[in-house]
């Protein structure tokens, strides 16, 4: 969450305002955001967003996400012997080739945040506890 503050923060003043969500979206490809529309973003707020805001707010919109075992099930299609785990390459080549397709650069975050174990495999039990609760598993 620090990392994905850090990017928006474009200025690294310490909080996201607009200029930040602007700059955010251009360097996502996004260049004609309308300013009443990052004033919806920013008004969201209690106040100024700093780090503890972001979070707080970040959090609040997780709650809103598909329960664990909803994303369990999804990933459970490229595992039908229920092992917990899928080879990344074959994942990768799910992911950039099949719906809405991954970039190279969205592969590589994922497998930077969860990377697959010496043997080739991504967690992804581990991945969706973490996407529905904020934290890794011990």
């Amino acid at each position: 969450f620090q990392q994905a503050f850090t990017i928006m923060d474009q200025n690294r003043d310490g909080f996201i305002d607009k200029a930040d969500l602007r700059d955010t979206f251009a360097a996502l490809g996004r260049l004609n955001v309308k300013n009443e529309e990052l004033e919806e973003m920013v008004k969201e707020a209690p106040g100024p967003i700093n780090f503890t805001v972001f979070l707080t707010m970040f959090g609040e919109k997780l709650k809103g996400t598909d329960p664990e075992e909803t994303i369990l099930n999804a990933f459970k299609i490229f595992d039908p012997e229920g092992k917990g785990h899928i080879k990344a390459d074959y994942i990768k080549e799910m992911l950039m080739t099949q719906a809405d397709r991954f970039s190279q650069e969205e592969i590589n975050q994922m497998f930077a945040a969860f990377p697959p174990d010496v043997s080739g495999n991504l967690d992804y039990k581990n991945l969706c506890y973490v996407i529905t609760h904020g934290e890794e598993k011990d």
